[in-house]
């Protein structure tokens, strides 16, 4: 796992249990999406809207089972932001 990948992971797991839910990527990315970008945790491109949001999630969710391990975030975000 890249180191921007492990920092936005941290980023999103609002309740720091160590996986992601579609609700928490959805609603960090909402809530935190745009600071994240200034910092430049991800690039401005990669703000998206909740369906943006959804659809990163569901990309990443490889096993279906409604959670996203470090793993399953890192191999879509590492690839879709070219890190």
């Amino acid at each position: 796992m890249s180191d921007k990948a492990r920092a936005l992971f941290d980023a999103l797991d609002l309740d720091h249990d160590g996986t992601l839910t579609r609700t928490e990527v959805i609603v960090a990315l909402r809530e935190k999406g745009p600071t994240l970008a200034a910092r430049g945790v991800i690039p401005f491109w990669g703000v998206g809207g909740d369906d943006a949001s959804a659809a990163l999630f569901d990309a990443a969710d490889q096993n279906g089972d409604r959670v996203l391990s470090p793993e399953e975030f890192a191999a879509v975000v590492d690839r879709r932001f070219g890190w």
